[in-house]
């Protein structure tokens, strides 16, 4: 049974009494803190901290933890739909046990493709994500609030 993922998560907003705005930390993702000048901004600037730390997690081979529900004050910060559909391929593929080079083959791409694709620093487009999750029995959906 697949489950859903979900890549926004819950952020805390600190006022920063010494020099003003707000420290934005994470509780599910720990290395994501920055910080904003409003409250719009200090998300705005946790949705690219949320992106730098998942691709950081996706490069060292580490885990993507799910996202906890907000408590009472968090606010919620979502990363980029990119990332999240790397992060959800990374995590796909992970879970499946099968190789880059059997997602390749089930693509029908070369494996320089299949490996670039969960590149941060490479721009994948994302029909190709797409193809990949349906590769390993999954879809994407988009769900705007």
């Amino acid at each position: 049974m697949n489950t859903m993922l979900r890549f926004s998560y819950a952020v805390k907003l600190t006022p920063d009494r010494k020099d003003g705005g707000y420290v934005v930390t994470c509780r599910d993702i720990p290395e994501a803190i920055t910080q904003g000048e409003s409250k719009d901004q200090a998300i705005a600037e946790a949705e690219g901290a949320l992106q730098a730390a998942i691709e950081g997690r996706i490069e060292d081979g580490l885990e993507v933890p799910a996202p906890s529900q907000p408590k009472r004050g968090e606010r919620v910060a979502t990363t980029p739909i990119t990332t999240a559909l790397k992060a959800a391929v990374y995590m796909a593929l992970r879970d499946s046990g099968i190789s880059k080079s059997e997602l390749a083959r089930r693509m029908q791409v070369n494996e320089k493709e299949a490996r670039r694709m969960l590149d941060p620093k490479h721009q994948t487009k994302v029909p190709t994500l797409e193809r990949a999750l349906a590769a390993l029995g999954r879809r994407a959906e988009i769900e705007v609030n």
